[in-house]
């Protein structure tokens, strides 16, 4: 079986005010089978600083209920020490939701260089903000140029 490629996510949501807005976008990707949630993980603490996790199938009834239609594998990839990680760096009264998930949109574009005989040299993801400061360098270099 070909795996698309898998990323791990943290977010954090001050004041502990997860409410489930961002789930509609990422259902959307879920439906379309543009990617997979392999594993999904709650992290939450408190004002005092202690920490609280809940992995997808120990939540409460409505948390439950609002993450249901991911159809979550819970795989239990994510590890204690991914765990520790995060909880160290988010602040007091912060949620924060661990995922790992799966890019079905990627699966046939790997399955063709298998298929070629071919290799993955390197893959990276870029993030957001690295990719908004090389444009606006290049637009600098551009203007002074």
């Amino acid at each position: 079986m070909t795996y698309g490629p898998i990323d791990f996510i943290a977010l954090e949501f001050e004041g502990n005010k997860f409410k489930g807005d961002i789930l509609a976008n990422l259902l959307d990707l879920v439906e379309r089978e543009i990617v997979r949630v392999i594993d999904l993980v709650i992290i939450l603490k408190d004002e005092n600083g202690e920490v609280m996790v809940s992995e997808l199938q120990q939540l409460d009834e409505h948390l439950l209920a609002v993450f249901d239609p991911l159809n979550v594998e819970v795989s239990g990839i994510i590890t204690e020490g991914d765990i520790e990680m995060i909880a160290d760096q988010l602040g007091n009264e912060t949620t924060a939701a661990l995922m790992l998930f799966e890019n079905l949109w990627a699966i046939k574009f790997k399955e063709s260089i298998i298929e070629a005989d071919g290799n993955v040299v390197m893959q990276e993801r870029i993030p957001h903000e690295v990719v908004l400061e090389a444009l606006v360098d290049l637009a600098n270099f551009e203007e002074n140029a």
